[in-house]
């Protein structure tokens, strides 16, 4: 449960500084803490809850699968 919070606030944490700087091109980055079925399903919720727009979960997922 824990790691679950930590993982989801990362993801708020970092979308929001990224999203109030104003440039061109936003990047998500996403902790390597936990398995990747772990970080995906974070990731979905992260995006049903509107915190990250649809092509961040896409570029998320992709990196996330690379790994």
């Amino acid at each position: 449960m824990y790691k679950k919070l930590l993982i989801a606030s990362s993801i708020v944490a970092l979308t929001m500084s990224v999203s109030a700087c104003g440039g061109g091109s936003t990047t998500t980055k996403v902790e390597n803490t936990g398995t990747q079925g772990q970080q995906l399903l974070d990731l979905k919720k992260a995006l049903d809850q509107g915190v990250i727009t649809e092509s961040e979960y896409k570029r998320t997922k992709k990196n996330i699968l690379k790994s």
